[in-house]
């Protein structure tokens, strides 16, 4: 059986359905003679005829050996056109593409990454998965949005520097950048100690300032909140501010740091080993460009 191919069960149907073989290789665009090849070399892989041939005008019929192949071969043939179309579509950019991200990405860059894959490709299937564990890995995801470079056989892009910035009530400092010592002792709303969060804090302790952190989570929505009820201020990301609209809530003031704490990168990995989809390389090029359409607003 290992020698049915697939253009024997194709030369079988056309036979079936055409009721001749004279027709089947018109249909097919063949010689008659190559189509009776084809059926006898299926004969031969089935070990036994396939069709009654009673010459003349009178059709062909099938054996009921020709019935079980017939019933069979039109699953296989069936299943080989799927599988072309699949890979047609992989190749064209379609097909499923399973993408890992974090809070400040999935408001700001991810929207538009995803509403121009499906503009281009509107059969895809995009699985999102939003974490930020202190030790990430690409696991089974296509591509992974993080803030620093992870660990493991991995390539990584840096899309942008993330900047920095204090967000206060309005009137807990004077208008423009706010020296960082005067962040000393100050109540301070804050992320929870993971990912870069430990890194930015030693950067203000450096500068000679320690706020006094007087609630941590994880949800933007609940720091902005406190901070606009007084409870203290926050020190975000840019990514954060923009996403969340900060600069035109007129309870909310944002000023910079001087000095400011190093950016923090926000990074695009993919797996080293292996090749790309058609779609992830997709995904990774509109990312480029989503981060480059931002960085002119970042630097101001």
């Amino acid at each position: 059986m290992t020698d049915v191919e697939l253009r024997h069960l194709a030369a079988m149907v056309a036979v079936v359905e055409e009721g001749s073989f004279g027709r089947a290789a018109a249909r097919l665009g063949y010689a008659q003679s190559t189509v009776s090849q084809q059926v006898a070399a299926l004969e031969r892989a089935v070990h036994g005829p396939v069709f009654d041939r009673p010459g003349g005008p009178k059709p062909v019929r099938l054996t009921p050996l020709g019935s079980v192949v017939l019933r069979q071969g039109r699953e296989v043939l069936a299943k080989a056109e799927a599988l072309a179309d699949a890979v047609d579509r992989f190749a064209a950019g379609d097909g499923r593409i399973d993408v890992g991200t974090f809070q400040s990405v999935s408001n700001v860059i991810l929207p538009s990454v995803v509403r121009r894959l499906r503009d281009e490709h509107p059969g895809c299937d995009i699985r999102l998965s939003e974490e930020e564990p202190e030790q990430p890995r690409i696991g089974d995801l296509d591509l992974l949005f993080y803030d620093g470079r992870i660990d493991g056989d991995v390539e990584c892009l840096k899309l942008l520097d993330d900047p920095y910035l204090l967000v206060a009530s309005v009137g807990a400092f004077p208008e423009g950048p706010v020296p960082l010592e005067r962040l000393d002792g100050a109540p301070m709303v804050a992320w929870p100690l993971t990912c870069g969060q430990p890194l930015m804090e030693r950067a203000i302790a450096r500068g000679g300032a320690r706020p006094r952190t007087v609630f941590r989570t994880a949800v933007n929505d609940t720091l902005l909140s406190l901070v606009r009820a007084g409870m203290g201020s926050a020190v975000l990301p840019w990514l954060a501010v923009h996403g969340a609209d900060v600069l035109s809530d007129d309870r909310l003031r944002v000023h910079e740091l001087r000095p400011s704490p190093p950016a923090r990168e926000i990074c695009l990995h993919w797996r080293a080993v292996g090749a790309r989809s058609p779609l992830a390389s997709r995904a990774v090029e509109i990312a480029v460009e989503v981060a480059a359409e931002l960085a002119p607003t970042v630097t101001r």
